[in-house]
């Protein structure tokens, strides 16, 4: 609580005034979506109905026909990444699986998943545009269960995935294609002979749903990629030279020639570090995630925009009373 008068401390007991604060009630504050450049284009995104799918073909002819349309991008447009695993600061990633999750290449993994983007005079024929890509499916069985896609015959996400087994207990097969990314075992001391000689033993198992960080404000990001291949990127993000780094490496592009100017950001929790949003001509082109824009259903953005998945947990604990 706030004292009267003359606080004890510097800091504690006082109500400093936020440096943002009088930016943000006066309405001055420049969010993502506030960016305004000359020449300046709007992107829309095409998304995948199915939750898992190969893709047999994309045809954009009719989109790219219509007027107002100034570039249509897919994966096959973004550099081949091959099997590189890069540090980007929040941990190590497969930039294959990264680049796939901008654009799906072969197959779409969820529902949602972009296949394809658009650059256009407006948002509303960027829109239109997207309704008239073409896309051919092979629909698959979906993987909905974290212990049901554990199993040997559960489909494959991710044919290239082989089990990374560490720790002397664990086990793998590096030649059979499984949706076990990594197994760790951690063991210190005779775990039987400790629960044998305790005489109260707890098991529990917990379970949580997939969960969305819940921020307010949509993913977004305005990108300008200039004649002399430098890109700037203004975005919401939380981290700045990972939406960096990110970037640089699914160009294939050094890291100098990209700038990132971190906006305002109305929420993220986590959820606005890796990046969504692929870079689509040489002209100035923004989009902003809508819930009309970005899936099906009820808050589909909530599906494509990175949730945190859900969870098993199994404990067993013993001891003497």
């Amino acid at each position: 609580m706030a004292t009267n008068g003359n606080p004890k401390y510097k800091v504690i007991g006082t109500r400093p005034i936020r440096h943002d604060g009088v930016d943000k009630v006066t309405g001055r504050a420049k969010y993502g979506a506030d960016i305004h450049v000359s020449g300046l284009l709007h992107g829309a995104m095409l998304r995948s109905p199915h939750a898992h799918a190969k893709i047999l073909r994309i045809d954009t002819s009719r989109a790219a026909a219509l007027p107002g349309v100034r570039a249509i991008v897919t994966s096959a447009d973004l550099p081949q990444q091959g099997d590189r695993v890069v540090e980007l600061g929040e941990g190590s990633v497969n930039m294959r699986h990264l680049s796939a999750n901008i654009l799906a290449h072969d197959k779409v993994l969820y529902k949602g998943h972009a296949i394809a983007g658009v650059a256009a005079d407006t948002v509303h024929i960027a829109e239109e545009a997207v309704k008239l890509i073409d896309v051919e499916y092979e629909v698959l069985d979906p993987v909905l269960d974290v212990l049901a896609a554990m199993r040997q015959d559960a489909p494959i996400l991710n044919d290239d995935v082989r089990t990374d087994a560490m720790g002397a207990g664990a086990s793998a097969d590096a030649d059979r294609p499984t949706n076990v990314a990594r197994q760790i075992v951690f063991e210190k001391g005779d775990l039987r002979a400790g629960f044998s000689a305790a005489n109260i033993v707890i098991e529990r198992e917990f379970r949580t749903a997939t969960v969305h960080q819940g921020y307010i404000e949509p993913h977004n990001a305005t990108v300008l990629w200039n004649p002399n291949g430098k890109v700037t990127v203004w975005m919401s993000t939380q981290g700045i030279f990972t939406a960096r780094q990110q970037t640089a490496e699914l160009l294939r592009i050094p890291v100098s020639d990209v700038k990132v100017v971190p906006m305002e950001i109305g929420g993220g929790f986590g959820g606005k570090i890796a990046v969504y949003l692929p870079p689509g001509c040489r002209s100035p082109v923004k989009e902003v995630r809508t819930s009309r824009q970005t899936g099906h259903g009820p808050f589909p953005r909530f599906r494509s925009d990175g949730p945190h998945p859900r969870l098993v947990y199994s404990d067993q604990a013993g001891g003497h009373s």
